[in-house]
């Protein structure tokens, strides 16, 4: 475990950070950045990122398959649409994450299912894969 202020675990965050988002996407929220949200980024990147996406028990493609699923099921459309960019960057598939929505319509609902399809298949055409 690491310590709480372990200037490792910001660098760590910020590398897996940029490897599952992209740069572009991180250097646009970096920029965004201000004294007022400083403290919430530095959360995400040590904690979210430098800590839970760093960890060995999960490959990062099974942690895209959970997070497009919270997502879901928080209603989060707008993270829905950077994770599923996120996920295929993981290396899940096309048809991976259609599976991973059809999942989705059974244990979050249908009608979020439905949303999320259309939040991914936007991704999708926006990516080319459509």
């Amino acid at each position: 475990m690491t310590a709480p202020d372990d200037p490792d675990r910001a660098a760590d965050g910020m590398r897996v950070r940029r490897e599952v988002l992209g740069d572009a996407h991180v250097d646009r929220a970096t920029e965004r950045t201000t004294a007022f949200t400083a403290d919430f980024q530095d959360l995400i990147t040590r904690y979210a990122w430098g800590e839970i996406w760093t960890r060995p028990g999960l490959d990062r493609r099974s942690r895209s398959m959970i997070t497009l699923t919270a997502l879901v099921a928080g209603g989060h459309w707008g993270e829905l649409a950077m994770h599923v960019r996120a996920a295929l960057r993981n290396g899940l598939t096309v048809d991976e994450l259609r599976e991973v929505l059809l999942q989705t319509a059974i244990y979050c609902s249908v009608p979020s299912a439905n949303h999320a399809f259309a939040v991914a298949q936007d991704v999708l055409r926006e990516e080319g894969l459509l």
